[in-house]
């Protein structure tokens, strides 16, 4: 069985990687043909069009940007002609609405549709111990898990599509606002001339404390948030689709709104494709420091 990768970039190329160790055979496409360039070294087949990967490949893997994204590769007239048979995998954060869009719009073309968003960043992707969300049918899961599990050993099936989308959102809506939370509390401590060292001690032993804090302790302090695993771009995106969904849903997104505003100050400051702990410089400006 041939697997196609449409969307190589910080996860995808990791992840499609994992799969090219197994011996899987890959047909890979990406916008940005450059950063094709490892996996063509390594003999993977490369496509110039999202279409050729449909046409060659009976399961195609997306991790994709987001949902316009994945239409616009999927949908195509050149690419829909070829969905009928095939299983799409999709595997990027997009809201549950979208997802079940997509899945109607694939099974109405004849093909079949399942989401598997995945928890961690690239190291975790290198080392096949990403934590993966299934949305699908209890036999789809079946069917595919074993090719899953090359990204991470215990897949879990949430539910029907949609419900993995969901937990992958509620997930990242904590990244942004536990980070931010923490970035607001260091630069109290920071700007009051405490030991940040004290603080960290007192917050460890604490039921307060989250591993995620100490992951980005030492890049807050240097303002260092050169070479991503997550940039705050997308943390901006995945925040917009909580918003959007959890608004559909009557929720109260008041704090959140906060972070968002946060996290586009920092994208203002030319932050855009750093660290996200680059939120640190919209709450406590090196400027005004």
């Amino acid at each position: 069985m041939k697997v196609g990768f449409l969307g190589t970039g910080l996860m995808g190329l990791p992840m499609a990687q994992r799969l090219l160790a197994t011996n899987i055979e890959l047909v890979a496409y990406n916008r940005t043909p450059e950063k094709l360039a490892p996996l063509k070294s390594a003999g993977v087949a490369i496509a110039t069009r999202p279409d050729e990967v449909l046409a060659a490949c009976e399961c195609i893997i997306l991790m994709l940007t987001d949902a316009n994204a994945i239409r616009d590769v999927l949908f195509s007239p050149a690419s829909q002609q070829h969905l009928s048979g095939r299983t799409i995998i999709q595997m990027g954060t997009i809201t549950p609405t979208d997802s079940k869009e997509i899945q109607q719009e694939v099974t109405a073309a004849g093909g079949d549709y399942l989401e598997a968003p995945v928890l961690g960043s690239i190291p975790e992707a290198k080392a096949g111990k990403l934590i993966l969300m299934v949305g699908s049918s209890p036999a789809q899961f079946q069917q595919w898990l074993s090719l899953l599990q090359n990204f991470g050993s215990e897949p879990l099936h949430i539910g029907d599509v949609g419900s993995a989308a969901a937990v992958k959102l509620a997930l990242n809506q904590l990244i942004a606002s536990l980070t931010s939370a923490f970035a607001l509390s260091l630069s109290l401590i920071e700007r009051q001339g405490i030991d940040v060292e004290v603080f960290m001690q007192i917050l460890r032993q604490s039921a307060l404390y989250a591993p995620t804090f100490d992951k980005k302790l030492q890049r807050m302090l240097d303002r260092n948030y050169d070479n991503p695993n997550f940039p705050t771009k997308h943390l901006l995106k995945d925040t917009n689709l909580f918003i959007f969904e959890a608004r559909s849903l009557g929720l109260s997104i008041n704090h959140l709104e906060g972070v968002r505003q946060i996290l586009e100050t920092a994208i203002e400051r030319g932050l855009a494709d750093t660290d996200y702990s680059a939120l640190y410089e919209a709450i406590a400006p090196s400027d005004n420091a």
